[in-house]
């Protein structure tokens, strides 16, 4: 959200931001139950057939469950995350963003009532809403006041959390896709040095995890709740950079796999996974190390889900932030352009190497990429702020791009970036009045030409790693218990077949390509800790260790202990496999097709990989002194026809 010029204000003052940190509130202990919903109008009922639910992924699209397209045509309907600004009494409301006491509910339930509300939404042409909470809302205990629900008196008496259930559930039944954020650990306005920098600034990452699989459980049974996207602009605090794998407490790229990996088997398998990239690091002084990394780690180091089909990579743009500028004015301001600096060429290229580039086909990080956070004022005069918006709702148009404008619902004569504002009266003002400078851009973008029907299903690439541990990310494997004890290993997803791995650095990568899912039904597999597999006159590796699966079995995992191969894991085809193989040596070169189709899948290391038309057999290595015992060779057969 548009406050990250605070960020510098507390990291040159660290004394206020210790002190400032200490004062945040605390979450209480007790969840309490859902209540049910008053029912809505069914106004919009022939809109909420239009498409199906659950939503999944394919390549850069997201799409419904017959396969059609669903674009997140989306805005942030914020306040259930909170707005106190952490100075002065919280009841004042003048110590609130812009003016504005949400009471930790969404925005604008004192001034119009639900149904009017979803109307105006739906004339903005939306078709769904990011819904910002804290995890301290989860666990608040005491109603909300009246004043805070006065255009909608049924709410009454409800706490925040019941509350936002009954705005769940009237987005949902008025056709809208929801998509769940954790906004915030605590229910402090967000983004600067405010004790929710990180998914466990004011937390523990187990009790982080313990809240998405509660949120994930509590709307479970409503199909239109398609997402979770996991936490808000991931940055650094007084002390300490956030991380993309470096496996320590700070890991943003660990932490969101674990806590993926809890709501897509412990509570809801059907829910998009939303991973936003890295927002800000180092302190923004010039002369010091300072940047936005966004999404540029994922092109070297990627998730993998136990559903191939499930992951959306996300990041915001705001004009007067950049690519190494924190948003300052005055004190801390660096001499780095702001994205509004930019030409549009630049501002395009910028936007490509940040993010974008991710929804390149066929490769293992390729995802969806949806811009959750984007805005600028009704207000806002600046030629070079106006034209930033004008510049990027043009590229959105043009590349067919997900987005999610914020924030959606302000105060009239408060929040001039809302796109619609509510007076004490209930009359509407915004974006869709004809004085709204905005209104030209957002209806180009609206508007614009946009892929729609069916999207083709494409090859699937996603990368393994042992970096820190496990990662086995099939659930048939799963079910089969540790299968090498002791050892890191790694598993495919479900549907997806081991293709390539690295010499060092314990990477592979897994894909679906030309054939689709390989495995037989059931959840037999081999585990091979030696060569009794190698057929006689079959040394396809002479003088190297050769883990080869049997007969009528294809690679779908490994394991390693140090740097040495451990074991191969192999499991049955579902039709019969091809027997003429070659050997693929990667200890001295990297040897990939030369479509390098999947990407470079362990960046700055030696990696072997078959061909599309092939499954992989076996893997070879050495353990001879002075040699790195790595994978060296992959038997790569061609798949029967």
């Amino acid at each position: 959200m548009p406050t990250i010029h605070r960020l510098v204000k507390y990291l040159t003052s660290a004394t206020a931001t210790l002190a400032l940190l200490t004062t945040a509130p605390t979450a209480m202990a007790t969840v309490p139950e859902p209540v049910a919903a008053k029912a809505l109008p069914q106004a919009t009922a022939a809109a909420a057939d239009t498409w199906q639910p659950p939503l999944s992924t394919q390549g850069r699209y997201v799409v419904d469950a017959r396969g059609n397209r669903f674009r997140l045509k989306s805005a942030n309907w914020d306040g259930a995350q909170g707005s106190w600004t952490g100075s002065g009494s919280i009841t004042d409301p003048a110590n609130h963003h812009a003016g504005q006491d949400s009471y930790g509910i969404p925005l604008g339930l004192d001034r119009a009532p639900l149904p009017e509300l979803l109307a105006d939404f739906h004339e903005l042409g939306i078709n769904s809403i990011r819904l910002p909470f804290s995890n301290e809302m989860i666990h608040a205990t005491a109603p909300v006041p009246d004043v805070a629900v006065a255009a909608n008196p049924q709410l009454r008496g409800r706490t925040p959390l019941q509350i936002y259930d009954a705005v769940v559930a009237a987005l949902t039944q008025d056709g809208f896709a929801v998509i769940l954020n954790n906004h915030t650990n605590t229910s402090r306005w967000c983004c600067g040095i405010d004790g929710n920098e990180r998914w466990n600034s004011s937390q523990s990452t187990q009790q982080w995890a313990d809240d998405w699989v509660f949120m994930a459980r509590r709307y479970a049974t409503d199909s239109r709740v398609v997402g979770a996207d996991l936490y808000n602009e991931v940055r650094r605090d007084v002390l300490d950079d956030p991380n993309w794998g470096t496996g320590d407490g700070h890991d943003w790229y660990a932490a969101a796999q674990q806590a993926a990996d809890r709501i897509l088997t412990e509570a809801n398998p059907n829910l998009l996974i939303v991973i936003e990239g890295i927002n800000w690091t180092g302190v923004p002084v010039d002369g010091l190390p300072h940047d936005r990394p966004t999404l540029t780690p994922v092109r070297t180091l990627s998730h993998t889900l136990v559903d191939a089909h499930k992951l959306v990579y996300s990041a915001h743009f705001y004009g007067y932030t950049g690519p190494r500028h924190s948003g300052a004015t005055g004190i801390g301001e660096t001499h780095d352009a702001r994205y509004q600096d930019l030409t549009r060429d630049q501002l395009y290229q910028v936007l490509a190497d940040q993010a974008f580039y991710v929804t390149t086909e066929g490769q293992h990080y390729t995802a969806p990429v949806w811009i959750s956070e984007f805005g600028i004022g009704a207000n806002e005069t600046g030629t070079a702020a106006r034209t930033w918006f004008g510049n990027i709702t043009d590229y959105f148009a043009d590349h067919d791009a997900d987005f999610a404008y914020w924030p959606l619902v302000g105060w009239e004569g408060h929040d001039d970036w809302a796109l619609l504002r509510y007076d004490t009266t209930g009359r509407r003002y915004g974006i869709l009045d004809q004085g709204d400078w905005r209104a030209t851009a957002w209806s180009h973008l609206m508007t614009a030409p946009t892929r729609t029907g069916t999207i083709t299903p494409v090859p699937v690439w996603r990368m393994l790693t042992t970096d820190h541990g496990d990662q086995v990310q099939s659930l048939r494997v799963r079910a089969g218990g540790d299968w090498d004890s002791g050892a890191y290993k790694a598993a495919c997803p479900d549907g997806l077949r081991l293709i390539g791995l690295s010499h060092t650095s314990g990477r592979g990568l897994c894909t679906d390509t030309t054939t689709g899912d390989l495995r037989a039904a059931g959840n037999a597999q081999t585990v091979v800790t030696d060569e009794r597999h190698v057929p006689g006159g079959g040394d396809w590796a002479s003088g190297y260790t050769k883990l080869q699966c049997p007969a009528e079995q294809f690679l779908i995992g490994y394991s390693r202990r140090g740097d040495r191969v451990s074991a191969s894991l192999c499991a049955p085809g579902r039709t019969p496999l091809g027997t003429t193989g070659r050997t693929v040596w990667f200890d001295r070169s990297d040897t990939r097709p030369a479509d390098m189709a999947g990407g470079d899948f362990a960046y700055g290391t030696y990696k072997g990989q078959c061909s599309a038309d092939e499954y992989a057999a076996g893997i070879a290595f050495t353990t001879r002194v002075g040699s790195t015992a790595g994978p060296a060779a992959l038997l790569c057969t061609a798949l029967r026809p």
